[in-house]
């Protein structure tokens, strides 16, 4: 039995898909969960930039003595874990790995779409990823630098016009190349769910990389002997970068309940050049 906190990081409140997803399959585990709300999008950013805040953030959650990492961002998946991984004493889950496995496994013609941030797209990550398990399987990508601020605007409901004009231009391309399975490369993305269903149809697999990576939570704890199985009531807390007013209200639309535990405001700068323990 470890009691010791999940430690999970995204760069604004997208990463709270994957809360969501830990609270349903892991209800017994602690939680701390940072969002850098002062310094989004990571999307944008330099690759410099990007592996400089994931070691940042993964400094600050290591204060809290956490006992896996799980990198609910894209971006950062993408391009910073792989760098940094080695550099902190605990396992740490990616969106990437985990949202490939599950495109293999679900696409029946061999054809999977990603979606992403420019950053994640420009990367290449999910196509190396899906090429390490198939190299027969046709990736087709397509960045989507609009959608993360559609969706932090509230704008993600079916009957957004917006949000279907921006969600049909940008899967166009994919759709045109016959995919049966998109990966939703971004952990905002799963808010639009019903959107995507509109414009892609029953017969596209929709893979959400919070649900995968969840998944793949519960089987690190689970292989590690990493499980708290006090069956005390789980602890949850919730730290930002910027304000914590706007976070909290928009929290609970991307958690799907209210926000539970406490919420602080924290200068995430202090953790730049901090070293590992």
């Amino acid at each position: 039995m470890d009691l010791r906190p999940i430690g999970i990081f995204d760069s604004g409140l997208g990463g709270l898909t994957a809360v969501r997803e830990i609270m349903r399959v892991l209800p017994g585990e602690n939680l701390v969960y940072f969002g850098d709300t002062g310094r989004v999008p990571y999307g944008t950013r330099s690759r410099e930039t990007i592996i400089k805040y994931t070691r940042c953030d993964l400094n600050f959650l290591m204060t809290y003595n956490i006992k896996a990492a799980v990198v609910a961002c894209g971006t950062a998946s993408s391009i910073a874990l792989p760098v940094v991984r080695g550099e902190f004493p605990v396992p740490m889950v990616g969106v990437i790995d985990c949202a490939a496995r599950a495109a293999r496994d679900a696409t029946r013609n061999g054809r999977i779409g990603v979606i992403g941030t420019p950053a994640t797209i420009k990367s290449d990550a999910y196509r190396r990823a899906l090429h390490a398990l198939d190299p027969a399987l046709q990736v087709v990508s397509n960045p989507c630098a609009l959608l993360v601020p559609l969706v932090e605007d509230g704008r993600f409901a079916r009957g957004d016009t917006v949000a279907q004009l921006l969600v049909r231009e940008y899967l166009a391309p994919l759709l045109e190349r016959g995919i049966d399975t998109l990966i939703l490369g971004c952990t905002h993305y799963p808010l639009l769910t019903d959107v995507f269903r509109d414009v892609c149809g029953p017969d596209v697999a929709l893979i959400s990389p919070g649900a995968t990576a969840a998944a793949d939570t519960k089987a690190l704890l689970l292989e590690q002997g990493l499980l708290n199985t006090s069956g005390r009531r789980r602890q949850s807390s919730y730290f930002v970068s910027d304000n914590t007013v706007g976070f909290a209200r928009s929290a609970e639309m991307f958690l799907g309940c209210p926000l539970e535990g406490e919420l602080t405001r924290i200068e995430i700068e202090k953790y730049e050049n901090r070293e590992t323990e």
